[in-house]
Formats: structure tokens, sequence, C-alpha cells
């Protein structure tokens, strides 16, 4: 997903700021819990003449914040000019945990559906609550055009509309004695030439520095992704709160690499940056899959609406848009892409991910070990 936003605000000087770093997720707080105090959900829609249903969709803010660029926007106007229906979007400043929130207090959920799912949130999900908050997806007519290898919920509620891999974005023109190059292998990062070249984010409050540790767990095994990490600090690694921090402080000249998405090149090139500045690393020939999901939820008012919307998502040159404005791969396998985000849109020769089975039976002990080792010291 873009973040063009959240460099803004976090103070990100020129072009930088406009640059997008990708997906993922699903936003940066998709890791992190709601407190219990008052929320603000911002509501962006309004009342089509002769609509007679209205669709509500939650969704994370950057997915609707620059109407020339973000999907949010479009889908909205080409939903409703061809279905008899408001979309409405619902974008709760603690994205699905405003929800989840609302389901623990027994409050109704108040939307249709909601755009932006990861395995690790219906992980979460699912070991917060009793009472199903999504819903199985039912009569979809595209549900066969999506990727298998992209399916994340074995109970069939996220549908995948789209996804991103998690790579290393380099600098090449910090190297001091010529261009800087990024290791290959997680090993690599290790060297002492890599000292305090690597910016990463915290796994518990951001959905990039999640998947990346889930990488380093695949790599490195359950035995051995603390000690990596350990080593990793000795070699002076800063970890930041979430992306924006973390790329922020990239964009700005603080170190040479960065935790992204393989995704970075396609808006830097549509932005006029220098590529040299938006190299990308596959560590060990892979990238990390973090795809994004729909699903409806299982109070909502319009279920048939909602059906209908994420058949129009699946449509092939739908998935094309949303690719192009959410710098994200297509879900489906029909999708045709302009050539320009095909060059500069990098896909890792393996993919890596974990299973939703694996994720419920693990996450919370990985994660709580990675905060009581290494963010507690």
């Amino acid at each position: 997903m873009k973040r063009r936003t959240f460099l803004k605000t976090a103070g990100a000087s020129g072009t930088a700021a406009l640059l997008a770093g990708c997906t993922g997720t699903s936003g940066e707080t998709t890791t992190a819990e709601s407190g219990g105090g008052a929320e603000t959900t911002t509501t962006q829609g309004t009342t089509v003449d002769g609509g007679d249903q209205t669709l509500s969709v939650g969704t994370y803010a950057s997915f609707v914040d620059a109407p020339s660029t973000s999907p949010g926007v479009w889908l909205k106007d080409e939903f409703e000019s061809e279905f008899d229906a408001t979309l409405e979007w619902q974008t709760p400043d603690a994205g699905v945990n405003h929800y989840i929130e609302r389901s623990l207090r027994g409050v109704e959920s108040g939307a249709d559906l909601y755009v932006g799912l990861d395995a690790q949130m219906l992980v979460r999900i699912d070991d917060k609550l009793d009472e199903a908050l999504f819903t199985p997806a039912e009569g979809l007519s595209r549900l066969g055009d999506v990727n298998e290898e992209l399916e994340f919920d074995p109970q069939g509620r996220a549908i995948p509309y789209d996804t991103g891999y998690i790579s290393l974005v380099y600098d090449e023109t910090q190297g001091e004695d010529g261009p800087f190059t990024a290791p290959e292998t997680f090993d690599g990062l290790l060297e002492s030439e890599y000292a305090g070249a690597l910016l990463a984010q915290n796994p518990t409050s951001s959905a990039t520095g999640q998947a990346f540790l889930l990488h380093t767990i695949d790599a490195k095994g359950e035995d051995g992704y603390l000690d990596y990490w350990a080593q990793l600090k000795e070699n002076d690694v800063r970890v930041l709160g979430n992306w924006a921090d973390s790329y922020t402080a990239y964009s700005n000249g603080e170190a040479p690499m960065v935790v992204s998405y393989s995704t970075d090149q396609v808006y830097a090139n549509q932005s006029g940056e220098d590529l040299a500045k938006h190299q990308i690393r596959f560590l060990n020939d892979q990238g990390y899959a973090n795809p994004e999901g729909m699903a409806a939820f299982a109070d909502a008012t319009e279920p048939d609406l909602a059906t209908e919307f994420m058949d129009f998502v699946l449509r092939p040159e739908v998935q094309a848009e949303i690719a192009v404005r959410n710098v994200q791969f297509p879900a489906t396998t029909n999708a045709e892409l302009p050539e320009d985000f095909a060059q500069y849109a990098h896909e890792p020769p393996e993919a890596v991910t974990f299973a939703y089975d694996r994720l419920k039976d693990n996450l919370s002990d990985w994660t709580d070990a990675w905060a009581q080792e290494f963010a507690s010291k």
C-alpha cells in the first residue's frame, strides 16, 4: 500500500515524501493493540441520486487518502457508476482493531465489508473473539481467477485482492569507495561492513516489521531466529516503530538500507526519482509474500451487495488498476499490467510465507519472545 501521507506527516522532505513503499499490508497498525479510549473513524461517501443501498466498507486510511492515486476513490466512482448503490469508506484509526473492539463490547460492526486483511490479522481476530467477525465468501463468480498460492484463509472468509513482497531497498549512492551494494543473504547482513546500515521496523507494531521477522524465522528456524536478531543488534541494526518512521529515516540518508517493498521502484520511477537510491535486494533470493484480502462482516446489512463488490474487485481490469494505484501485485492470474509497472515491480525468485495454521499456533509466542529478548533490552 502507498505510504505518501505517512511520509509527509513524519516530516520527510522534498520529493522523498512522494515515494511509495508499499504494502502492505494493510496499514501500520495491523499488529498494534487498540486501546480502550475514544477513536476517530472517518467516513468517506455521499449519497448517489436514486441509489437505495449503501455499502459500508472498512479499510486502512492510505487506501483512500490520495484521490489521484489511491485505489479507494477510484473504486468508489467506478462501483457507483455501475451499481445502483453508494459506496461508503470507513477508515478507523486502529484499522481492523476498531471492529475487534466493537465485537468485544457486543456492538455491531457498522460495516458490510473490510478491505485490507492479512493472515496475521485473521490470527489475532480468531484468538480474541469467540463469535465470528467475518463470514465465508459465497457466490463469487471470479473466485477461480485468484492465484491459489495467495489464498491465506482456510475458512474462506478473506479473498485476496493484491499482494506485496517484503524486501530490502538500498541506496547505491551511499557507498564510501564506490556504489553501495546490499548483501545477498541474511548472513551477509551480519558482516562488519554493514554495521549500522539497516533500518527495520518493530514486529509488534508494524506489518512490514512482522513480515521481516517471519522471514528471519523461516530462514533461521524457530530455534535460531532470536540468536540471529541478537547478532543483528550487535551489528547496530536500527529498529524503529513502523514503516513510515524507517522509510523517512532512509529517505533522509540516515542509513543505506531499509526493510520495505519490492515495488518501491514503481512510484520512484513515476516520480522521476533516481533509481540508484531505490535498488531492490531479495535476501536468499526470497521475498516474504503478504497478500491482502477482503471479507464480509458476519453482521453485514448488505451481504449481497458485499458479494457483488468483491466480484467487481476481482475483475481483470479492476485488479490491474488496484495494482497500479496501490503499488502492489494483483491477486488474480488474468490481470494485464502496464509495461512500466511490470518493468519496475520486482517479484522474488522464491516467495516465502507462513500458512494460517502455523501462524495461529505460533505467532504470538514468536513476537512475544522477540519483544522480550530484543525490544526490552
